[in-house]
C-alpha cells in the first residue's frame, strides 16, 4: 500500500449501544472515512491472557461476555472471515522481539471486537483477528504495539477497543438518558486526556495515573484504558492523535482517536 493505514482507539460501548440514537452512527461515518482495510487486528478490554494470546484464525461463535441482558443481545452474530495470515505475521513479528505468543482457536471474538465493527463494517466482509493483553503494564504494551506497527503497511488497521472513562460502579443507566450531564471526575479525565493526546504527551500518558485528574475513580481498574497504549505505539510514526468521537454515553467517555 502507498499509504499505512492508520491506528484507532475506540470506545466501544456495551450491547445497548446498538440502540443508540447517535454514536452506531457516528462509528460508521468515521469508517466511511478511513480507507478498506485488508484485515483488522483489534486489542480488546476483554481479553487479558498471557503471554500473548492470538484468538481464533477463522470464524468462531462470539464470546457473550457479558450478563444480565435481553436475550436479543445473545443472539446478535458477527460471523466476520477469520484471518490465519495475519495470526502468522503478528507471531512472526512479536517472535522476533523476543515476545512468546499462545494461540485459542477455539475463542471467538468477544463484544470488545465485535460491538464497535458492526457499526463500521456491518456487512462482516473483512477478516477479524484478536489478540490479547499479556499485561496492563503500559509501556510494554507500547512496546508492543511498536512490533506490531509494521502491519499497518500491509493493509491492516489495528484497533485498541477500550473505554476513555470506566468506572462501572458510579455508572447508573437508570438515573437518566445516555446523554445526561456527565459526572466531574470523568470530564476532568477526558479534558485532560484530550488534551495530552493533542499535544502527542506519549509520556504523560504512560504515566496517566500520577499524571492524570481523577485517575484512579475515572478508572478503578485500567483495563479499558490500556488498549490505547497499544494504539499509541503501533501509530507512534503516526503523527498526534486526533479525535474522531467524542461525548459522554450515560457519563462514561466515549472520546475515540485515531493516528494516522
Amino acid at each position: 500500500m502507498s499509504q499505512p493505514m492508520p491506528v484507532l482507539y475506540l470506545s466501544h460501548g456495551a450491547p445497548p449501544l446498538a440502540d443508540d440514537p447517535v454514536w452506531p452512527a457516528e462509528l460508521a461515518a468515521w469508517s466511511a472515512r478511513l480507507p478498506k482495510p485488508r484485515a483488522v487486528l483489534v486489542v480488546s478490554a476483554h481479553w487479558e491472557a498471557a503471554p500473548l494470546t492470538i484468538g481464533a484464525t477463522s470464524t468462531r461463535p462470539l464470546v457473550y461476555d457479558f450478563w444480565g441482558f435481553p436475550q436479543r443481545y445473545y443472539d446478535v452474530q458477527y460471523p466476520a472471515p477469520g484471518a490465519p495470515e495475519l495470526a502468522a505475521e503478528v507471531r512472526r513479528l512479536l517472535a522476533g522481539a523476543g515476545y512468546p505468543t499462545a494461540d485459542a482457536p477455539d475463542r471467538g471474538l468477544d463484544h470488545g471486537a465485535y460491538v464497535p465493527l458492526m457499526e463500521m463494517y456491518p456487512q462482516a466482509d473483512v477478516p477479524v483477528l484478536q489478540i490479547s493483553m499479556p499485561s496492563l503494564d503500559p509501556r510494554e504494551l507500547y512496546e508492543i504495539g511498536r512490533r506490531l506497527a509494521p502491519l499497518r503497511h500491509a493493509g491492516v488497521l489495528i484497533v485498541g477497543s477500550g473505554f476513555f472513562t470506566h468506572n462501572l460502579r458510579e455508572m447508573n443507566p437508570m438515573s437518566g438518558p445516555a446523554d445526561a450531564p456527565p459526572p466531574s471526575w470523568s470530564v476532568e479525565f477526558d479534558d485532560w486526556g484530550n488534551e495530552v493526546l493533542s499535544t502527542g504527551d506519549v509520556d504523560a500518558l504512560l504515566d496517566f495515573h500520577h499524571k492524570a485528574p481523577a485517575a484512579g475513580r475515572a478508572h478503578p481498574r485500567t483495563e479499558h484504558f490500556a488498549p490505547l497504549f497499544v494504539s499509541l505505539g503501533a501509530g507512534e510514526e503516526a503523527g498526534v492523535a486526533r479525535t474522531a468521537i467524542e461525548g459522554f454515553w450515560y457519563g462514561l467517555a466515549k472520546r475515540s482517536v485515531q493516528l494516522g
